[in-house]
């Protein structure tokens, strides 16, 4: 797994004191592929990449905060005096998040499962009357979702996918927003309870079956498949999105898939060097894709 190494540069700091309040060196917290955290005087402060349109993130907080209104494990932002979420600091996007201790759940551990399951469920009620608008920039997991090949995973290319992503979203045409980004590692859980969900990056408006989907890979044995126990739990729980047969839920896993593929070739292109975990990883996935080909 590659992390962001973007440091906390004087300029940031100093930026954050006058926005915040917050003053101190930060301590680097552990995750996050694009963008790095760090525990600044009780808060955590993200630094984004360079060039993200603080527009994007500003929308995408819009959700957070709505789900926050409802949902005690969701974290929002906190606003800057002038009521926005962002600040643009040498081309960065800076937000303030309050912290909360904890660590990463082990999606390995049935309980620990179930309840990533349940929260989910919870997370999509509570964003089932969100209305946020036009997303400024598509989400990453949107291309190729609606049945046009994604031009990025050409090495992945099946028009068959394509067609059936494409007649899936006629046939579940409800929409609201979602997480994008479920996984064990953007929630912390403390004396095995989930207390908060984090970074809404990647939130997007779509099909709650999209969201549950890959979650089930994620949180389930992600080299041989979605874990059922998972989905079945989101159900039990009362979840927005639909029951999947068999079929449905592997094609959507294999666009969760392809997508991970094309974002394996983005970071290389980036300069990434990958290790040969990371390369071992990806053909697993890569492999997964195939084998869960209806």
């Amino acid at each position: 797994m590659i992390y962001a190494t973007t440091p906390l540069t004087p300029a940031i700091r100093e930026a954050v004191a006058l926005t915040w309040g917050l003053t101190g060196e930060g301590e680097r917290l552990h995750g996050g592929e694009e963008s790095a955290a760090y525990r600044l005087d009780g808060h955590v402060i993200r630094v984004g990449p360079a060039g993200r349109d603080p527009a994007e993130s500003e929308w995408c907080h819009a959700i957070a905060r709505h789900a926050a209104a409802t949902l005690r494990e969701a974290l929002a932002p906190v606003l800057t005096p002038g009521g926005t979420t962002v600040i643009t600091v040498e081309g960065r996007p800076i937000s303030c998040w309050p912290h909360v201790d904890g660590a990463w759940p082990d999606s390995g551990a049935p309980a620990q499962r179930v309840a990533g399951a349940r929260l989910l469920a919870r997370l999509h009620r509570s964003l089932a009357c969100c209305r946020p608008g036009p997303r400024p920039v598509p989400a990453f997991q949107e291309s190729g979702l609606y049945g046009d090949p994604p031009h990025d995973a050409a090495g992945l290319d099946d028009p068959q996918l394509d067609r059936w992503l494409a007649g899936f979203h006629a046939r579940h045409p409800l929409r609201h927003p979602l997480h994008g980004d479920f996984y064990a590692g953007n929630t912390l859980a403390r004396d095995g309870t989930i207390v908060a969900v984090l970074d809404w990056d990647e939130c997007f408006v779509g099909a709650p079956e999209i969201d549950l989907a890959a979650a089930a890979l994620e949180w389930g044995d992600d080299l041989a498949g979605p874990s059922k126990e998972f989905v079945d739990a989101y159900h039990e729980a009362g979840g927005t999105a639909s029951r999947l047969d068999g079929e449905s839920l592997a094609q959507l896993v294999r666009h969760k898939l392809r997508r991970e593929y094309a974002y394996f070739h983005k970071a290389a292109r980036s300069g990434v060097e990958h290790d040969q975990d990371d390369l071992d990883y990806h053909r697993a996935r890569v492999e997964l894709f195939h084998r869960l080909r209806p």
